[in-house]
């Protein structure tokens, strides 16, 4: 998102940013802003406001009796540079850790059983047609049907195309059904209708592009890459590609906390709710920026937004953000919850060997997904106990987020009990609502994000960055408060 130069000026005195959000996008922001100072570049005064009490965002690890229960995210991918980059500007690379290659395998509900997701299933690509050929998750004509994709000549549409329409075209409607829409489904809570292609996997559509087919330009990218890791081979995701904190993300988030409330030139506003911000001309026609909370209005020279965009728009006050404010309120969020529970492993009939299970829609179950999260790293719970995090609401059953906490807990168990063979209450449960939480990338949203980002190039000292826009994932959000930072600072 471009902007113009703030002021003529600059050398004369500090640049004020104000960066709104606590979350780890605000967080990288604040962070980019200290590491230009530190590095002998022009001085930054930064602010950082925050509603809440605490830190992190969604992000957050709790302790107790021998359980690291993450309730929110609980990892994140390291195909891309946010994350770990940012580990390792703190001196922190050293306590991030890799999944239990013992347990890398996905299940998938079908007909009522969780079955293994096909080895060498990577979203929507079989790596292993004989392993595909093997599994019980669909019937012997979808599979013939998914495999046939190999032989169909590429025909992309012009422009956008949703996850069902690009996966009905080239695998058929089973491949959507059974595997891709519960797969995709756990990263993004989306209705894969709507779901946009180019906003989400847009390596699919450039692999049909390339090669006239997914599955030709997988294997021919595969017999140049040579032999694969053993031990970074899975089902459903290439795990060998998560990493998580030691400790939990909350520690990464604690680390980080820490070297920015020792760093000069900081500081922090906690539970200081943003009620307005609005833009003026300085006496000296520079642009600044009017940050109001509940108690005082404080003026900055940028102004770095790190909220949801619903809420961006909100706060953005005045009729120059008008089309602004209406391209911002466009993107539509999602609510989940997550139920977060302690068990013995020995209630359980199933041996709970992976790293969780996705839930096909077809399968008409309450919940979307459960996570084996101490299965996927080490050191989350005691010997002979396992810690569950189990998904529910999202964009496909919205109304499972009316029912009280209560309620979902009783659907949390009934569903364990039908489908792992749970005989225990859990020793301990624990419900994380996340309302209006998961920005949805509906079909057109690239769009969007480019109307977005023309409008901020109309206001000089005005960045938008966080989940809503360019990328869901940690690293993603990383990135983005990180390369926010970085265009307030070339406005010196």
């Amino acid at each position: 998102m471009t902007a113009e130069p703030v002021n003529s000026d600059s050398d004369k005195r500090s640049l004020r940013v104000a960066v709104v959000g606590g979350g780890i996008t605000g967080l990288s922001a604040v962070h980019t802003l200290t590491r230009a100072t530190t590095a002998g570049g022009c001085p930054v005064e930064v602010t950082l406001f925050e509603a809440s009490r605490r830190l992190g965002g969604i992000i957050r690890t709790e302790e107790a009796d021998g359980f690291l229960m993450e309730l929110g995210p609980d990892s994140f991918i390291t195909n891309k540079p946010g994350g770990v980059r940012l580990c390792e500007e703190l001196g922190y690379a050293q306590e991030l850790i890799t999944t239990d290659w013992r347990y890398r395998r996905s299940l998938v509900l079908s007909r009522g059983c969780p079955v293994s997701v096909p080895e060498g299933f990577m979203l929507m690509v079989p790596e292993n047609p004989w392993a595909l050929m093997c599994s019980p998750v669909s019937s012997l004509a979808g599979r013939l049907r998914l495999l046939g994709e190999y032989f169909l000549p590429g025909r992309a549409p012009a422009g956008d195309e949703s996850l069902a329409s690009f996966v009905r075209r080239r695998f058929g409607r089973e491949a959507l059904d059974r595997l891709v829409q519960p797969l995709v489904g756990g990263i993004y809570t989306s209705d894969p209708e709507k779901l946009s292609l180019q906003a989400t996997l847009p390596r699919f559509p450039e692999m049909e592009a390339r090669s006239g087919s997914v599955i030709r330009d997988a294997l021919r990218q595969k017999k140049r890459a040579g032999p694969a890791d053993p031990k970074g081979s899975g089902s459903g995701a290439r795990y060998g590609w998560f990493a998580a904190p030691r400790r939990g993300l909350g520690d990464l988030v604690a680390t980080l906390e820490r070297r920015l409330r020792a760093t000069n030139g900081v500081r922090f506003q906690m539970g200081s709710a943003i009620q307005s911000i609005t833009s003026q001309l300085s006496e000296q026609g520079r642009a600044e920026w009017c940050v109001q909370t509940a108690d005082q209005q404080q003026v900055f020279d940028a102004v770095i937004l790190t909220l949801p965009t619903w809420l961006a728009a909100r706060v953005l006050q005045g009729p120059q953000f008008a089309d602004l404010r209406q391209h911002l309120s466009a993107i539509e969020y999602a609510s989940s919850a997550i139920v977060v529970s302690g068990h013995q492993l020995s209630d359980f009939r199933h041996r709970m060997d992976a790293f969780g299970m996705v839930v096909p829609a077809c399968e008409r179950r309450q919940i979307l997904a459960v996570s084996f999260s101490s299965r996927k790293f080490e050191g989350r719970a005691p010997a002979g106990q396992i810690v569950l995090r189990t998904f529910l609401g999202g964009a496909m059953q919205p109304e499972l987020m009316e029912r009280s906490d209560e309620e979902m807990l009783a659907i949390v168990n009934t569903e364990l009990r039908q489908i792992f063979g749970m005989s225990q209450e859990p020793m301990f449960a624990e419900v994380m609502r996340y309302d209006r939480a998961m920005p949805q990338y509906h079909v057109g949203h690239l769009d969007r994000v480019a109307a977005i980002e023309r409008g901020v190039g109309q206001h000089a000292g005005l960045q938008l960055a966080g989940s809503g826009y360019r990328g869901v994932g940690i690293p993603d959000s990383i990135e983005s408060g990180r390369e926010a930072a970085e265009r307030v600072l070339a406005l010196r």
